[in-house]
């Protein structure tokens, strides 16, 4: 396919998937009470072979061929780093610090926990087939750790942004343990492709690089953008210029990121942590977020759906396996979470909304998937298996936390009132 080809191609790609993301997005939020970023992961799915592609493969290979896979791909790491400088923008270091235990206990233990769960069924799933061949068990037992114990950072940032939670204590211990927990299962991620080819230097590199670039960030870097807040106030907002110096910025946070072999969403995600508050984060988020969140962040979904077949996981073979998989993530990651929680201070309703949103997998399940089937660690059956638990488990988030937050909080409330009378 030649470049003007291709352009042409792009254009229609992605009239189709804005259309179909906000359409989508819309129902689930209309009728099902979900947020809109879930409507749009399913919709990614919808427009590949699961649904899509098996009502009408001729017209789906045409819209979306393999060769213009990699256009969509780039544009998917795009807006995906976006949205996370986004929201590390809406962070509260404040609020981290005064919840840094918490997070912590959460974090290891919603890790804890699912490996546990890894250990009982990798050997399982290799002696099935699911994995590449020349995966070993510990292989196995590594990457299926750490697919089942993320947490979809991006898509639990959204979740409680929309829910109104940004300023909470509870926003800020989930996204500060869900921040945890995915550069935890990036490191053993890593360590998996040094084992599985790369070398012992991807994982050092990936673990010293990252480390290296946090610290400069966090220490160096509110020093070093403290100019640009000095800027946007002595011109009363943030223009062209300054703009394209806070994208430059931001292209070299997901570049470092990607180079040590973490991910772009991290770089960018710091770097908005670090960013200096005030009528610079301001503006710059009303100019970038539109467009992020309506054109680029359904790319990458609709990128992963393309390499998603439901269909398999209907299969005899794969039934049972999928369903154990699930039930396994939920009560491990859930289950850790609320206890690490309550040990660490955090009263019952705080505890159980932890629990259940960080059992939301979507974004950063299927950025992980997408690495194991491309690098051949896992085969098409098993990317059908976690991309569901993805699904499932982003889809029972919402309707969850509303169940266990708000009658615990209900339960507190009456509680109180009682002590009182």
């Amino acid at each position: 396919m030649t470049p003007a080809e291709l352009s042409v191609r792009f254009f229609l790609q992605m009239a189709i998937i804005i259309g179909v993301s906000r359409l989508v997005g819309w129902l689930a939020k209309r009728f099902l009470g979900q947020p809109q970023v879930v409507g749009e992961m399913i919709a990614g799915v919808l427009l590949g072979p699961s649904l899509f592609g098996l009502i009408a493969p001729d017209l789906q290979a045409a819209l979306f061929p393999e060769d213009s896979r990699s256009v969509l791909f780039v544009g998917a790491q795009l807006g995906v780093g976006l949205y996370m400088f986004l929201v590390g923008l809406d962070f509260r270091s404040d609020l981290f610090r005064s919840q840094a235990r918490s997070a912590v206990a959460v974090s290891v233990s919603g890790m804890a926990a699912p490996f546990a769960v890894a250990a009982l069924i990798s050997p399982w799933l290799l002696a099935n087939g699911l994995f590449g061949q020349g995966v070993t068990s510990y292989q196995a037992l590594l990457f299926t750790g750490a697919a089942i114990s993320i947490t979809a950072f991006p898509m639990l940032a959204r979740i409680i942004k929309e829910r109104g939670l940004s300023g909470t204590p509870l926003g800020a211990l989930s996204l500060s343990a869900g921040a945890i927990d995915d550069a935890g299962a990036w490191t053993v991620l890593a360590i998996v492709l040094a084992t599985f080819g790369g070398g012992p230097a991807v994982a050092i590199k990936a673990i010293v690089g990252g480390g290296a670039f946090v610290l400069f960030m966090l220490t160096l870097g509110p020093r070093l953008l403290a100019p640009l807040s000095v800027r946007a106030e002595r011109d009363s907002g943030v223009g062209p210029g300054l703009l394209a110096v806070i994208l430059a910025l931001f292209m070299i946070a997901a570049f470092a990121m990607d180079a040590v072999g973490i991910h772009a969403v991290f770089g960018g995600f710091i770097l908005g942590c670090v960013m200096p508050r005030g009528r610079l984060t301001q503006e710059v988020k009303a100019q970038l977020e539109p467009f992020t969140v309506i054109a680029l962040l359904p790319m990458f979904f609709t990128y992963s759906g393309l390499n998603t077949r439901l269909d398999l996981v209907a299969s005899a073979d794969l039934f049972i396996p999928t369903l154990v998989v699930l039930a396994g993530s939920i009560v491990a990651k859930g289950v850790a979470c609320w206890a690490a929680a309550r040990l660490t201070g955090q009263d019952n309703a705080t505890a159980m909304g932890v629990g259940a949103l960080m059992n939301a997998r979507g974004l950063m399940e299927l950025i992980i998937i997408n690495i194991g089937l491309q690098k051949g660690i896992i085969g098409p059956g098993l990317f059908a298996m976690l991309v569901t638990m993805a699904i499932v488990t982003t889809l029972l988030t919402s309707p969850l936390f509303e169940l266990v937050y708000s009658r615990s909080s209900r339960t507190a409330r009456v509680s109180t009132d009682s002590e009182g009378t």
